[in-house]
């Protein structure tokens, strides 16, 4: 499938980037300065090789010409990101993936918007768009460790059927990864707090756990 990630140079959009790639999906791999993607891109082709050829450094404007577009910036900018970027997102999938969190010492408290997500906030924002929800308990390292097989389970939230079932579709691309249908977006609030506990117990711990569903 055809993917755009606006701010893939991050930490969590880089990894996912090149997880996406490796798998046979074609990334439209956006920043808001072309140049810096293009060096993030010869870095993860210098560490990977013919492993990220799908890769393609674009500036954001450019990643939003795909069906899905993923939304990999932080909380803080998700929602001005999409407004700068609203009428190229108009009739696509867009997918939330960031968690409105502070951090306390070793503790992660989450951050309620007016909405009561960071999904709902963006789906009120991009009312031509469908707005899906995933990854938030997945950690963000592990996308792009490209030989360590990831195991995890993915919640996928939307009020778009279609939209909820073809990011089920992309997950499942990814070996390992299940993916689980939780609904609508009213639902992303509980996905997006839970994760403020699984980021608290692995700091305590030192560990770095991610979400499994039993007897499903």
């Amino acid at each position: 499938m055809r993917i755009g990630i606006l701010g893939a140079t991050g930490p969590a959009g880089r990894g996912l980037a090149a997880r996406l790639a490796d798998v046979g999906h074609d990334v439209l791999f956006g920043s808001r300065e072309q140049a810096k993607a293009e060096k993030v891109v010869g870095e993860l082709r210098s560490a990977w090789g013919d492993r990220v050829d799908a890769l393609h450094p674009v500036a954001n404007e450019e990643a939003c010409d795909a069906p899905l577009v993923i939304l990999a910036v932080t909380a803080e900018a998700a929602i001005p990101t999409a407004r700068q970027h609203a009428r190229s997102l108009d009739g696509k999938i867009v997918l939330s993936m960031a968690n409105e969190l502070v951090r306390h010492g070793n503790e992660f408290n989450p951050v309620l918007p007016p909405h009561g997500s960071v999904a709902a906030e963006l789906q009120a924002l991009l009312w031509d768009s469908q707005v899906v929800a995933a990854f938030h308990l997945v950690p963000a390292a592990e996308f792009g460790e490209l030989d360590h097989e990831m195991e995890s389970d993915v919640v996928v939230l939307g009020d778009d059927d279609d939209a909820r079932s073809t990011m089920m579709d992309v997950v499942r691309s990814i070996p390992r990864l299940r993916a689980f249908d939780g609904g609508s977006l009213r639902n992303a609030v509980g996905m997006e707090t839970f994760a403020a506990v699984l980021l608290t117990v692995n700091v305590r711990h030192k560990g770095r756990g991610g979400l499994r569903l039993a007897g499903i």
